[in-house]
């Protein structure tokens, strides 16, 4: 069955934007595009005037349905799949797709998942710890000077996804795990994989990014994290029993005459 792309289950997502003018213009910006979610998390300066006189009347209804979060964590919590949005690239940072590919992608993945597009400050971008929860990168390819206006940059990734909705895909995704799902996940393996000595408990999450990253090629849905998390269970069981029979055995050892 050929698929396009669900504009319903997209989401832009503001991280810390400064300047009410660029939300303003980014609301107008997916509005154009057929969007109609946009998520701030804890903007520096959300002046509703300000916003509303680039976002225009046409975009009232995107900004006077904008979702607030204090931190981006909780943010995606309901997402499946999120994509970050960068002007640098290096080792840190995942393979990076150009606004058209990503595009391209997104259109069956966004059947049965939804999708967050986050956008980081104005003034420094995406930290590299915003990019750990992110399964794609973007990268909007430039000239010799790469620094782009929020609302533009908006603009571009919304137009390949509009575009890339006006062509249909074979391919299917089932349904993801979300990132609430996937953070639990990680928590848990953490925890289990320093009290087991196999991760460097003085600097756990260097050897996380390196799991995070193994595991975001493999796409997870919730099923298998439920296995993950359960061997976990199993694990922590395991130790806790191995701990309690070796106590009993010591204390066995120390009075002789509960052997009687």
């Amino acid at each position: 069955m050929k698929k396009k792309v669900n504009f319903d289950n997209i989401s832009i997502v503001l991280k810390q934007p400064r300047c009410p003018e660029n939300i303003g213009a980014a609301a107008r910006a997916i509005r154009n595009m057929g969007i109609g979610r946009l998520v701030l998390v804890n903007p520096i300066n959300c002046d509703f005037a300000k916003v509303m006189k680039l976002a225009t009347h046409a975009a009232a209804e995107v900004v006077e349905q904008i979702e607030f979060y204090e931190e981006l964590k909780e943010a995606l919590s309901p997402y499946s799949y999120v994509v970050g949005t960068t002007a640098r690239t290096g080792k840190h940072r995942l393979s990076v797709k150009n606004p058209s590919k990503l595009a391209q992608s997104l259109i069956p993945i966004s059947r049965d998942n939804n999708i967050a597009i986050i956008f980081g400050p104005e003034d420094r971008g995406l930290s590299n710890e915003d990019i750990r929860f992110c399964d794609a990168l973007v990268n909007i390819p430039t000239a010799d000077f790469s620094s782009i206006n929020l609302a533009q940059a908006v603009m571009i990734v919304c137009y390949e996804i509009f575009n890339a909705g006006c062509t249909e895909s074979h391919n299917f995704v089932p349904r993801l795990a979300t990132r609430h799902e996937l953070e639990g996940m990680y928590d848990q393996l953490k925890d289990i994989l320093v009290r087991i000595s196999y991760i460097n408990n003085k600097n756990p999450d260097y050897w996380m990014n390196k799991l995070r990253h193994f595991f975001t090629r493999l796409h997870l849905q919730a099923r298998e994290v439920s296995i993950i998390r359960g061997i976990c269970r199993q694990i922590d069981w395991y130790g806790k029993k191995c701990f309690n029979d070796g106590q009993k055995g010591l204390l066995c050892q120390q009075n002789p005459l509960e052997k009687r």
